[in-house]
């Protein structure tokens, strides 16, 4: 459970600095093709500048140590199972890891499928068996060879491209509401800008509900590949073993949740936001394919 919550935050803590970066600049044009192309140009960087970093962050985050060369059976082990699924899955070996945290669990990220990090929890790997290991790391190996991270990465510039966008509508018209007549020669007011910053944050709060329909919608998808490079029955079991431990307290930073195999469950309408499905429906779906 990691990744959404930290490529979020650093798209918004972007979009900030871009509007105040337009502002000092002037860049805020009365065109409105003009406007678009100047946010296209921000929110596009800043998803793609999040993307590029993802693994840094990753390994920062968590904690996350390379193996290099590895230093018991362990870790040998992990080693070859990545190497094997990743040749199975057609994509170049990843970085492999082990992060301190007791809570199973592990993720994948890089900014593309031939350059990218695979880790795995301490805890995952001294409870759960080999197969069901195996398994879970099929499963970011999926993430992987399905580019998961680079069309997240495009999804998430063009909703900041438009929540940029919208934002300065919207804060032109209260703008001109509160004035009582058009903009003159000077240009807008400081409250123009914080309305700007104030629409961007409720905007995108909205637009962070796309990002995790994606999210988990890929997660079906990984389940469906990790069932594939090792077998249904494994990925089930892993999915299993995960919510019997779903009880247990989060380990990894509550920023790195979306990277994760796995979430811990959200009601209302804070299930909008969940960047994983629930347990039980990602299970379902793995036994229907048989």
């Amino acid at each position: 459970m990691m990744r959404i919550a930290l490529f979020l935050a650093t798209n918004l803590a972007i979009l900030i600095v871009a509007s105040i970066t337009m502002s000092i600049l002037g860049i805020d044009s009365r065109s409105l093709g003009g406007m678009l192309f100047m946010c296209a140009m921000f929110g596009f960087g800043g998803s793609l500048l999040s993307l590029f970093i993802s693994k840094w962050m990753a390994k920062k985050s968590t904690g996350t140590q390379i193996i290099e060369q590895a230093s018991n059976a362990d870790e040998q082990w992990l080693l070859d199972t990545v190497a094997e699924l990743s040749q199975q899955a057609g994509i170049k070996m990843p970085e492999v890891g082990i992060f301190p945290a007791q809570q199973a669990n592990a993720f994948a990220t890089g900014w593309n499928k031939n350059d990218a990090l695979v880790a795995v929890s301490l805890g995952l790997l001294q409870r759960f068996r080999p197969e069901e290991v195996r398994a879970v790391l099929a499963h970011e190996i999926g993430h992987v060879a399905n580019g998961d991270m680079v069309t997240l990465s495009l999804i998430q510039g063009v909703v900041n491209t438009f929540v940029m966008f919208f934002a300065r509508i919207a804060a032109s018209i209260v703008d001109n509401f509160l004035s009582g007549d058009e903009e003159e020669e000077g240009g807008h007011g400081i409250g123009y800008f914080i309305t700007v910053i104030v629409f961007e944050i409720l905007f995108g709060i909205l637009a962070s509900i796309v990002v995790a329909w994606f999210s988990r919608y890929r997660e079906f998808r990984a389940d469906e590949a990790g069932a594939r490079l090792s077998s249904s029955h494994a990925m089930i079991g892993a999915l299993q073993r995960l919510k019997a431990e779903s009880e247990m307290p989060d380990q990894m930073p509550g920023s790195m949740m979306a990277f994760g195999i796995s979430s811990h469950l959200k009601s209302g309408f804070m299930s909008l936001m969940a960047s994983h499905p629930p347990l039980d429906d990602r299970i379902a779906a793995l036994q229907k394919m048989g």
